[in-house]
Formats: C-alpha cells, sequence, structure tokens
C-alpha cells in the first residue's frame, strides 16, 4: 500500500499526495460497506423501544415538572412565612418597647421609693406574663410556617406514591 518514493516537494506535490491517498482510502472504504436488509423482528423492536421509551421520558418529564411545581409553591411559602415572622418579631418588640416607656413614664410619676418598688414589681410580673405569650405567638406561628412549607412537597409525595401504587 505505501510507496517508497521520493517526499514531495512543493505544495502542488504534497496536495497531489494527499489526494491520491484520500481517493485510495476512499475506494477501500467503498469496498467494506455491506448492503444488508435489517429484519422486521429487529426493526419492530427498535420501534417499540423507542416508543417505550419515550412513554417513560413523557412520565419521568410529568413527574419532574410536578416536583419543581411543589418546591416551588414550598419555597414561596417558606418566603411569605419569614416575612410574617419578620413582621412578628418587629410587632413583638415595638410592643414591649411601648411597655418599657409606659413603664419608665410610670416611675417617673412615683413619689416614694415604696411606690417605685410597686411598679417595678407589677411590672416584672406583667412582663413574664406577656413573654410567655409572646412565646406562645412565636410558637404557633413557627408551626404555621412549618406546615404551610411542607404541604406542597407532602401532597406531590403523596400524589407520587398513589401513582407508583397504581402502575404497580
Amino acid at each position: 500500500m505505501a510507496e517508497t518514493s521520493e517526499l514531495p516537494k512543493t505544495p502542488t506535490e504534497v496536495m497531489e499526495k494527499v489526494t491520491e491517498s484520500f481517493e485510495t482510502a476512499a475506494k477501500e472504504f467503498d469496498a467494506l460497506k455491506f448492503d444488508a436488509e435489517v429484519p422486521e423482528s429487529v426493526r419492530s423492536m427498535a420501534e417499540t423501544t423507542i416508543n417505550q421509551t419515550r412513554e417513560a421520558y413523557e412520565r419521568g418529564k410529568e413527574a419532574l415538572d410536578e416536583s419543581i411545581d411543589a418546591l416551588e409553591r414550598s419555597f414561596d411559602a417558606a418566603g411569605h412565612g419569614a416575612t410574617a415572622f419578620n413582621r412578628k418579631l418587629i410587632d413583638i418588640a415595638q410592643r414591649n418597647l411601648n411597655s418599657s416607656f409606659d413603664f419608665a413614664k410610670s416611675l417617673a410619676g412615683a413619689k416614694t421609693l415604696a411606690e417605685v418598688v410597686g411598679l417595678q414589681s407589677a411590672y416584672i410580673r406583667s412582663q413574664f406574663e406577656v413573654f410567655a405569650g409572646q412565646a406562645t405567638e412565636i410558637q404557633e406561628l413557627t408551626k404555621k410556617i412549618a406546615s404551610d412549607t411542607s404541604e406542597p412537597l407532602k401532597d406531590q409525595m403523596s400524589k407520587s406514591f398513589e401513582a407508583v401504587s397504581k402502575k404497580a
């Protein structure tokens, strides 16, 4: 196949040598090709496999789209929950600050040490009750946020398990 001739000396000779080599390789490749027919059973099996793969892909894509939608709803609920939580904390802080100002004003109006001590004792007792109530408010809001955030995911999981159960 390889000739032991001299190396080409000019660009034209190089191009002629490359063209000759390409044409020789193309002829050899053409000699190798077959003209065989694919049996009907193989074509049928390939077509069935392609159809089944496409159906599986569509089901998987549908499930993925539904899962992404559930995640988006969950993230949306988490965002709303975070906003509500922040607003609740700000509201509690404002109430506590107003209560402190009211306490300071009442202290400023006290005439005796006994009156100051009485006002302080009453304020501390009321603040313990207020703080307990505020802790309950925060706890309830946190539960609601957790529930609202997880609900879309729980719903999607239930739908997915139902779909798998029906196919099984």
